[in-house]
């Protein structure tokens, strides 16, 4: 098959250098990847976000990337990007007249309103015989439960909460990542019969057992992964450390994610985080490494006694299933896709949200038992290999395209347009 994807704010070619790539950039690369490995051709588009970039890049897995202007030529916040979806569309427009794809795949709802915009329009319609482009749509994050969780701390445009759920009602298929948003999705309107699963996935050929291991500063090592934003929950796992240390355990915690280390001191959530570190006396602890590219992580997990993911929310989550890949027990909050991922008393611990002294029980459960943590830890990559392979999630999604099609040519949907959604 032809394949698009478009992914507004996440290109895949951030993974090669590790800069500011997070889940949808490595889900785009490794997904496209895994495609483009079972025949199929996959070009990414994706907002040039600098007036350096090539119009087109190949990557050595064979994906092409292309890059549309769309706005300024350099780094906006992903939050700001709407006013400038319609020129997106504009050039997705051309694209698909100048070689029409099968199927689309949007990343993210902003590039589900260009998609749509793009793939609906007239002349696409006239160049395909009358029909647009079918639509598929994976949204990564929903805006309805980010404003559950964060509140005002939510910097969403206020034109998401009408437009996402018009995306997922107006789209051919919704991919879901996990079962719990198969459920946020019924709530927003989206009809069950055009809802299909197919999780994230890991490099399992990166993320190994076997292979090198940081050294470490004190007897135990436990780790936390992400940007550096509250809902994360590195805050949660830093007054977990307190009370581990406080039964008894000599342990530090690696804190990894967010601008590079050098950099740290000007970020305030990192100035959070470190005072949060001193008032609870571990500061001496607490390392904050700042970022790590992906292919140095695998070392970096292969020296922990256990991996904690505490977020206040999850759409999925990797790196817990990186660490799972590496062998290591895994502590996750009970929300989103970890529900799904990390099954409770088999590969790791899952613990109520927001709860330092459940992540601390867990810990000290886990410590006190090292032939249990190491069946954890076996158990996972076990996991891993038989359920979340690239390859794997990509004949998932192949076959969620191709009954897509198949749906879309029998009943082609209407013109669509975002006005009536509010925009």
């Amino acid at each position: 098959m032809k394949i698009a994807m478009v992914s507004e704010h996440a290109s895949p070619l951030a993974v090669l250098g590790g800069v500011d790539a997070g889940g949808q950039n490595v889900h785009v690369a490794e997904l496209s990847a895994a495609l483009v490995r079972r025949g199929h051709d996959v070009t990414v588009f994706t907002r040039r976000d600098d007036a350096t970039l090539p119009d087109v890049v190949r990557m050595p897995s064979g994906v092409q990337v292309v890059h549309l202007t769309a706005g300024p030529a350099d780094r906006v916040p992903k939050d700001d990007l709407l006013p400038f979806m319609p020129a997106l569309a504009d050039g997705l427009e051309q694209a698909f007249l100048a070689d029409r794809p099968d199927v689309v795949h949007a990343h993210f709802w902003m590039s589900g309103v260009a998609t749509l915009d793009a793939a609906t329009r007239q002349s696409v319609r006239e160049a395909g015989g009358g029909a647009p482009v079918p639509v598929v749509q994976t949204f990564h994050a929903l805006g309805h439960v980010k404003r559950r969780h964060q509140g005002p701390l939510d910097t969403s445009p206020a034109e998401r909460a009408t437009l996402e759920p018009w995306v997922g009602r107006t789209v051919d298929t919704v991919v879901a990542t996990c079962s719990d948003e198969v459920f946020e999705l019924r709530g927003i309107g989206v009809d069950a019969d055009r809802i299909d699963v197919a999780p994230c996935g890991v490099d399992s050929g990166l993320f190994t057992p076997d292979g090198p291991q940081e050294a470490r500063r004190r007897p135990v090592r436990v780790a936390t992964v992400g940007r550096l934003v509250a809902r994360k929950g590195h805050g949660n796992a830093i007054s977990a450390l307190a009370r581990v240390v406080a039964a008894g355990h000599d342990a530090e915690l690696l804190v990894v994610g967010g601008p590079r280390q050098e950099d740290l001191p000007a970020d305030e959530t990192y100035r959070q985080l470190h005072a949060l570190a001193e008032a609870e006396g571990v500061a001496d602890r607490v390392e904050f490494r700042g970022q790590v590219a992906q292919d140095e992580l695998p070392t970096v997990l292969r020296s922990l006694d256990a991996f904690v993911c505490a977020p206040w929310y999850e759409p999925f989550g990797i790196v817990p299933l990186e660490a799972m890949a590496c062998g290591v027990p895994v502590v996750a909050a009970s929300v989103g896709g970890l529900i799904d991922t990390v099954v409770d008393g088999v590969t790791g611990r899952l613990v109520p949200p927001r709860d330092p002294e459940a992540i601390a029980d867990a810990l000290v459960t886990l410590l006190a038992d090292p032939e249990k943590a190491h069946g954890y830890g076996r158990a996972g990559r076990d996991r891993v290999e038989s359920r979340y392979s690239w390859d794997r999630i990509a004949a998932k999604t192949a076959a969620s395209y191709r009954d897509t099609v198949a749906r879309a040519a029998a009943t082609p949907r209407p013109t669509v347009s975002a006005e009536g959604a509010g925009r």
